[in-house]
């Protein structure tokens, strides 16, 4: 899956949020995402008098905020098979990187793409329309991919006068729906993209609505996990050989924490091995360090001479995953060529890729009906369902839902190296959530 920017801000007062846009054609996301951009000053002066240009000349008495991301969205309908319009925008609270994901249902995909690395989704109805089929789908994916907060952004309220009702009306039904789907956390704001009602300045226009502002929320959602919450999980990138016979007990692991904390002197074991020793020293960038946390990147010294190679997961003796060469998911597949029973693929998992057969496909998702039904053609593009892989080398894989960074993987060709689809590794729990 797409990763983009592990550290976006060397500045340790500022947050990283990445978050995900998702909404049906018309319903506003084009302009709500200018608005963002031109709201928070995140736009370069000749960027906005080039805008300001092409909206006079089209005919606009006003910026038509639109044609700040219009432009890369015409570039993925002329082709781009996997393409998310990434945007960069910061306050003095918070860095943000926005991924605006296509609406069209043909680009769930893009909208899986999107929404891989992202701690929120925010979604847009049509107050005029509300919740409907596209809106249906996007919060199933969003589900699926274990996003933790939704927003709900109902557009055009000055189109129907700002009445309540209506906004009670569709946050309600959303509510109602994402519930099903095992989401709680759910914020719904009225706004008008267009009028910048409600985007970062509080509108008149809705004295009834108390809550916060699109950009007051962004700004104070949580982010990330707590590292010392969550198990160790260090896969190894990088083998840093000595460089004599007599420095052999300086064989350093380089890579990126993953998840949770490791410290000097912790326990840990080697994955799909299973030998266990202790951490002799950490060295980061600036030196030693007595501990790391995700997502740091370090070098491990391990205190016993184990086989340590790259793609072995480093995890805390407590609480490790398990090594094993049957793999199930819920995959979506991100590709022309169709995904079957028989099938040859490689699976990447972290840093590490190994040979693959599919074994069976069970399961298919329904994004309309949002039901998973019994499946046991290949899936094609776009389709999300569940297969079952063997592989010709264990790997040490955690639930997707526990852990998104160590659950998740890749189907590659294994002939032409293409990405075929993004995994989420299925431990024990149901597609249905």
């Amino acid at each position: 899956m797409t990763a983009i920017m592990e550290n976006a801000s060397t500045s340790t007062t500022h947050e990283l949020l990445r978050f995900a846009t998702a909404g049906s054609v018309d319903d506003g996301k084009s302009t709500l995402v200018g608005r963002l951009l031109h709201d928070t000053r995140s736009i370069l002066a000749d960027t906005l008098a080039a805008v300001e240009r092409a909206s006079t000349a089209k005919g606009h008495e006003t910026v038509d905020l639109a044609l700040l991301t219009d432009g890369l969205r015409a570039e993925r309908e002329q082709g781009i098979t996997i393409d998310v319009a990434y945007r960069y925008f910061s306050t003095p609270r918070r860095s943000f990187i926005l991924a605006d994901t296509p609406g069209h249902v043909e680009y769930t995909r893009n909208m899986v793409t999107g929404a891989s690395t992202a701690e929120l989704a925010l979604v847009l109805v049509d107050a005029r329309h509300g919740v409907v089929e596209q809106t249906r789908r996007h919060a199933a994916a969003a589900a699926l991919l274990g996003v933790r907060h939704l927003a709900l952004a109902v557009n055009k309220m000055d189109l129907v006068d700002f009445d309540e009702t209506v906004f009670i009306s569709i946050r309600d039904t959303f509510t109602e729906l994402v519930a099903t789907l095992g989401v709680d956390d759910v914020v719904a704001i009225p706004l008008s993209a267009l009028a910048g009602d409600n985007v970062v300045d509080r509108s008149p226009r809705s004295p009834w609505y108390v809550g916060p502002t699109l950009l007051e929320h962004l700004e104070a959602v949580p982010v990330g996990e707590d590292p010392a919450l969550e198990p160790l999980r260090f896969p190894v990138q990088y083998v840093i050989r000595p460089q004599t016979d007599q420095h052999h007990d300086h064989r350093g692991y380089a890579g990126r924490v993953q998840h949770g904390v490791v410290r000097v002197g912790d326990h840990v074991v080697v994955l799909p091995s299973g030998r266990t020793t202790t951490v002799e020293s950490i060295d980061g960038l600036d030196g030693p360090l007595a501990e790391a946390f995700a997502p740091q990147s370090v070098s491990l010294r391990l205190s016993d001479d184990v086989d340590v190679s790259r793609g072995d997961l480093i995890a805390a003796l407590d609480g490790a995953t398990i090594a094993t060469q049957d793999l199930e998911g819920d995959v979506c597949v991100l590709s022309d060529r169709a995904i079957g029973t028989g099938d040859h693929v490689l699976v990447r998992h972290g840093t590490r890729t190994v040979r693959a057969r599919v074994v069976g496909v069970s399961l298919r998702l329904d994004l309309t009906s949002l039901e998973s039904s019994p499946h046991t053609e290949p899936l094609r593009l776009n389709d999300i369902g569940r297969l079952s892989l063997r592989l010709a080398e264990p790997i040490a894989v955690d639930d997707y839902s526990h852990l998104r960074r160590t659950g998740a993987f890749l189907l590659v060709d294994d002939q032409e190296g293409s990405t075929l689809a993004a995994g989420m590794a299925v431990v024990a729990r149901c597609l249905e959530g």
